[in-house]
């Protein structure tokens, strides 16, 4: 459960236009689609997946790190690793099995001739996209396991994009199509609220001290 009375004496502490810009951005978050990367080799491209997550409203990043063990390049993400949510794992397993278990569709994306097509992809299901590595694409492992494919439509020579631009086609055409749907896609309360404390203590400098102070003249 959310403190209210310590959520409510940290906004106090923003600005209004902060508040209001918060609102505003929640009123768009989704975790209707989430997004996994796999052992993607170049972590900038990673970093700028997460970026194009934050832009167009999805809240939550799936790492798994199976084989490169690297952090998120802060100057790529240009800030958004503190308002997007990063979920990392060790093994394809774990992560797919955790998403799985959130109710999601494991959807691969993948060049394939029989994929189904991005303007023709079902929304309604809560997805996860997986996108695979700069070489290889995506393991065996997953499109063993996943329970759909999807493809962007190309009419050129190449049959492939960098990672990130086709996270961001598939993230900027998906979202834009749940928004103007009539499905349930918001945050819970729940979720919003949690996210508005994240920010919260995200945005404050010294939040540590603040948080201390706070906890020693309001006990729980």
């Amino acid at each position: 459960m959310i403190d209210i009375d310590y959520l409510n004496f940290l906004e106090n502490i923003l600005t209004d236009n902060r508040k209001e810009k918060f609102l505003k951005v929640l009123e768009n978050r989704t975790k209707h689609f989430t997004i996994a990367v796999e052992d993607i080799f170049q972590m900038h491209n990673t970093s700028a997946v997460m970026r194009s997550c934050e832009i167009f409203g999805i809240q939550e990043l799936n790492v798994i790190e199976q084989r490169y063990g690297k952090s998120i390049d802060k100057e790529i993400a240009m800030g958004a690793q503190k308002w997007v949510d990063i979920n990392t794992f060790d093994s394809i397993t774990n992560c797919v099995d955790t998403l799985k278990s959130k109710g999601y569709q494991i959807i691969a994306t993948t060049p394939h001739e029989n994929d189904c097509l991005m303007e023709d992809f079902d929304i309604s299901k809560p997805s996860a996209l997986f996108f695979g590595t700069e070489r290889d694409g995506l393991s065996e492992e997953i499109l063993q396991r996943a329970d759909g494919f999807l493809k962007i439509p190309m009419v050129g020579f190449t049959e492939s994009l960098n990672i990130s631009v086709s996270a961001a086609i598939i993230i900027q055409n998906l979202t834009n199509r749940l928004r103007n749907s009539n499905i349930d896609w918001h945050l819970s309360e729940n979720e919003i609220l949690e996210k508005r404390l994240a920010w919260a203590k995200n945005s404050i400098k010294d939040i540590k001290r603040i948080e201390e102070r706070y906890f020693e003249e309001n006990p729980r």
